[in-house]
């Protein structure tokens, strides 16, 4: 894990505020470090294209080191802000108490203006997506340990975020690109909290588009609805990329043109899961790395009420549970065969209508430890 720490506070630019913001700016600050334009465009190179890290929904990040030596990222906001400044800041210094192993360190920001900017702790490993195409170039070697890592560290920031805070914060974006990796590979969730500082029109973009990837719940595709559910949904996604190997976004599964989840799913109704899992990975457990994968299932399906809490999805991950599969009901998107109509009424006798009216909490409480 790579923690920034700081000797001292960074010094504050006479023309990054006048004197009316620069003494409320201050005073609103109890977590957060402020850094100058100038202190952070001189650690990256005036954001040369060569620090450049990755581009999001929010804006670019790019890498800068410190006079001191110290390694961060700052993301330039490319959106204005639809509060003034002593509410951003206020959400900001929110944002940087939220603290949790498997969740990104905000460091401190910079305003200069109509430049906002949030300056994160460095990870050296990048993104979850960026070691994905890593995989498939083979620049990148993932054994089991590191990935249920992933999966089950990312699981714990996502229940932090829903579950151990007040008020909880639905991440809006979960996706490869919005978990990073430190030296050690831990996962960290980014982003998070960010939905706030910006009207709807400008927060809903960068999860629609990973929605038209393969990440997106149906209920907020089709209808606008946006809670805890719809981050469950995007998880899933993330627990099949990891164990496969490959993005969501990829098609042409075995010459079909299908997305990721819309393969998993038919690989299930087919009793053909193993095919799922990453032909690169040797040796696995292979009734742990099913069961990762029918977690991934129950995250997945299409009513958001028939989807599990991040408690009892980390409960699943880290304990050998029997799943009740008679739970497991596939999205109306896949293409049924007769066997795999005649396969889901044995495992669930009753009316898809009737399904979903079942609160959350019934539908695991067949999980049985072995």
């Amino acid at each position: 894990m790579i923690w920034c720490c700081f000797d001292t506070k960074p010094v504050v630019e006479k023309d990054l505020l006048n004197s009316q913001q620069s003494s409320l700016t201050l005073s609103s600050l109890k977590n957060t470090n402020l850094f100058s334009y100038n202190e952070l465009r001189t650690a990256t190179n005036n954001f040369h294209a060569s620090r450049k890290l990755g581009q999001g929904g929010f804006g670019a990040v790019y890498k800068g080191t410190l006079r001191n030596g110290t390694l961060l990222a700052a993301k330039v906001l490319s959106a204005e802000s639809v509060q003034g400044l002593n509410q951003f800041l206020t959400e900001i210094d929110v944002i940087a108490n939220v603290r949790h192993p498997n969740l990104i360190k905000l460091i401190g920001c910079c305003l200069d203006g109509s430049k906002k900017i949030l300056v994160y702790e460095y990870l050296k490993n990048n993104s979850l997506d960026h070691a994905l195409r890593g995989l498939k170039n083979g620049t990148v070697k993932f054994n089991w340990d590191m990935r249920s890592s992933i999966c089950l560290g990312t699981a714990r920031g996502l229940k932090f975020l829903h579950e151990d805070i007040e008020p909880p914060i639905v991440h809006r974006d979960i996706k490869a690109s919005n978990i990073l990796l430190d030296s050690n590979f831990m996962p960290k969730i980014g982003d998070f909290g960010l939905a706030k500082l910006f009207p709807d029109n400008i927060t809903h973009i960068s999860t629609r588009v990973a929605g038209t990837l393969g990440y997106l719940a149906p209920e907020y595709a089709m209808q606008g609805q946006l809670t805890k559910k719809a981050d469950i949904y995007s998880f899933g996604v993330v627990v099949l990329e990891i164990v496969s190997g490959k993005r969501a976004s990829q098609m042409h599964w075995l010459e079909t043109d299908k997305f990721l989840i819309e393969w998993a799913w038919q690989l299930y109704e087919e009793d053909r899961l193993r095919d799922l899992v990453d032909p690169t990975l040797r040796e696995y457990p292979e009734k742990v790395v099913l069961r990762y994968i029918k977690v991934a299932l129950f995250c997945t399906q299409e009513t958001a009420a028939r989807r599990p809490s991040m408690t009892q999805v980390v409960e699943m991950l880290s304990k050998p549970v029997l799943l009740n599969e008679k739970e497991l009901i596939a999205p109306k998107f896949i293409q049924h065969s007769v066997k795999s109509r005649q396969k889901l009424k044995m495992l669930w006798p009753t009316s898809s209508a009737a399904a979903e009216q079942e609160p959350t909490h019934a539908i695991f409480s067949a999980l049985v430890p072995r």
